[in-house]
């Protein structure tokens, strides 16, 4: 954000009916490139360039799916238009994130992870229902909605989803460490992709670490197709087996054999009182924190060298694809 926001500067967008939202309907906190701030939302800025292939910004696939309207997803209330610009009218919400509110707290249980699991379950579960595959689950993309002890977990940022019914998905994306083996082995997939990411986040909420990972990324992804994880003494000890076996059923390599969001919703350590209640907030922040920093300097230094590994997997797909093409018609497309 870039300084304080001056009326006459502002363009404001139009809300549901109205043409344009009154002046002094809110008080602005902040304008810059990304964003202005108001009570109850926040006004995206985006440059219309990433959207010059479409008639409208409404015919964008990501933006018509963050209209779903579910609890636990952010809300996309209204969409606008200018010259240079798009702006998107969506939900605030001021809980921060996932990891970070964990690490505030004062005590944390394996029944809370299984609270925020189940929450993230519901909310894909009904984006699956829609036919919308998020393809980017990750810690980052789940805000708490305000600061209240009790606050709910939204789902975020549906900047790489798709639908089924725009074709059979093979493109290599995602964020590197929640992605499915499916993905990395460029073969065709679908919703098993977003249950996979939801159990890895399961996996770090429980002990504070990723199942998988190495400094290089081209090991980290041998590790994630061959499904080389472990729950490790002493760390897991103190977790029951239930939560073991709810990990392993959304870890599982095989995306026919892996849980849909129903069969999850299902297990009794979401949906019985299996999940012990023993505080693990000491054991888990301990991790968390290094993971956290370790995580932002990954993000700083080596995001770009994981990029490039999707990169190369989504030109090897690609260039598979056109070889395809000209033995076969019958090629799907990415």
């Amino acid at each position: 954000m870039k300084g304080a926001a001056r009326p006459s500067n502002v363009l404001l967008p139009p809300f549901g009916k109205q043409r344009c939202f009154p002046r002094n309907m809110c008080p602005f906190l902040s304008l810059g490139s990304i964003a202005i701030r108001c009570p109850g939302m926040v006004i995206l800025k985006l440059p219309k360039r990433g959207y010059a292939e479409y008639s409208s910004v409404d015919d964008c696939r990501w933006v018509q799916n963050f209209r779903l309207r579910h609890p636990n997803i952010v809300q996309l209330y209204d969409t606008y238009e200018e010259k240079q610009y798009v702006y998107l009218v969506m939900e605030l919400v001021t809980g921060g994130e996932l990891f970070d509110r964990i690490v505030a707290k004062g005590s944390y249980t394996e029944k809370d992870a299984s609270h925020l699991i189940r929450q993230v379950l519901h909310a894909v579960s009904f984006m699956h229902g829609n036919g919308v595959v998020h393809r980017d689950l990750k810690p980052e993309n789940l805000l708490y909605y305000n600061q209240d002890e009790d606050s709910k977990i939204m789902v975020s940022d549906f900047g790489l989803s798709k639908t089924e019914d725009s074709g059979v998905m093979a493109t290599a994306c995602g964020t590197p460490g929640y992605v499915a083996p499916e993905v990395l082995q460029q073969k065709p997939y679908g919703k098993a992709v977003d249950v996979w990411s939801i159990g890895v986040i399961a996996y770090i909420l429980l002990c504070g670490y990723p199942p998988f990972y190495d400094e290089s990324d081209a090991n980290l992804f041998a590790q994630i197709i061959k499904g080389e994880y472990e729950f490790d003494a002493p760390y897991w000890d103190q977790i029951s087996d239930s939560a073991k076996d709810f990990i392993s059923h959304l870890m599982c390599c095989d995306p026919e054999q892996r849980f849909t969001c129903e069969q999850a919703l299902e297990h009794p350590w979401i949906s019985g009182n299996t999940a012990y209640t023993t505080d693990i907030h000491g054991s888990v922040v301990t991790h968390l924190k290094k993971s956290l920093a370790r995580r932002n300097w990954r993000k700083a230094y080596n995001a770009a060298a994981a990029i490039r590994q999707l990169q190369m997997l989504r030109l090897s797909s690609n260039s598979n694809r056109i070889s395809s093409q000209r033995a076969s018609t019958s090629a799907f497309p990415v």
